[in-house]
């Protein structure tokens, strides 16, 4: 899962000292910060200490989201509001792929029984923007929003091995290491280069207990519809009895053929498929 504290890349870890408006950034920073906290409330003084401002400045930012229903004040501290709520539905529902994503699972006599996740790319880790439960619901597994490094993960992978060997190594350059999460985790840059190169000759990625020991991860990359838009990858994830555990044949040609198919009517509006649904 994603850690309480501020990603490198995330808003709440650069310096407002010479931002034009220090009051926005400190508000961008906090919510962050409580993005991050997955709803424990943080108090005042964490916010503030989190924020690098005094307690002065950090109520006033909070005075002032919480009017806009952005933070909601709670017993204990802060926790974010239902604005955001809605805000982020507004933002996805800009993603025509998002509400398709759910009309395909449905639809698809394979995933609709499988717990079935749609993600984007952002520097080095993947956002999840949508999850199909299926009919075995994971709850350990990532929910819409949450942030996952893209080294270790299914659809990360699926993401990176649709870029080339060169983007790849320029998006991690300025990495020390590599995310770790399980004993099978990816380590090293030159060992995610190689199960990139292997996932493009099979056509899909895969996260052999990477991120959790009993769940092993099968995606593929989305092709972005129009020049300008985010490529997306779509996953799915299956738990086991043990780490270390194989996905028998038959289930994982299943799945694969299943996303195939998924990606095919995600990439093509115009596909037989979902002109059928369009008209329904």
């Amino acid at each position: 899962m994603s850690s309480a504290s501020p990603s490198p890349t995330s808003p709440s870890s650069k310096s407002s000292s010479s931002s034009p408006a220090p009051a926005v950034s400190r508000a961008v920073k906090i919510l962050a910060v409580l993005a991050d906290a997955h709803g424990v409330e943080m108090s005042l003084a964490d916010l503030a200490r989190a924020v690098g401002a005094p307690k002065s400045s950090a109520f006033n930012v909070c005075l002032v989201l919480e009017e806009a229903q952005l933070i909601s004040r709670r017993e204990f501290g802060y926790t974010l509001g239902r604005r955001t709520v809605e805000l982020g539905g507004a933002y996805l529902s800009g993603f025509d792929q998002v509400r398709e994503f759910y009309r395909v699972c449905s639809s698809s006599p394979v995933l609709a029984t499988e717990l079935v996740q749609l993600s984007v790319l952002d520097g080095t880790d993947v956002v999840y923007l949508a999850r199909h439960e299926g009919s075995t619901p994971l709850r350990l597994s990532a929910g819409v929003g949450d942030r996952f490094p893209a080294s270790v993960t299914a659809v990360g992978n699926a993401l990176l091995m649709a870029l080339s060997p060169d983007d790849v190594a320029a998006r991690y350059a300025s990495l020390d290491a590599l995310p770790v999460r399980t004993s099978r985790s990816t380590r090293t840059v030159a060992e995610l280069q190689d199960k990139l190169a292997a996932a493009r000759t099979r056509g899909y990625a895969l996260d052999r207990s990477e991120v959790f020991p009993n769940v092993i991860g099968i995606a593929m990359p989305v092709p972005a519809r129009n020049p300008g838009e985010n490529a997306l990858a779509i996953g799915v994830s299956v738990i086991g009895p043990r780490e270390g555990f194989d996905v028998p044949p038959e289930q994982l040609t299943a799945i694969v053929d299943a996303l195939r198919e998924a990606v095919r009517q995600l990439s093509n509006p115009m596909s037989r498929d979902a002109l059928q649904e369009s008209r329904a």
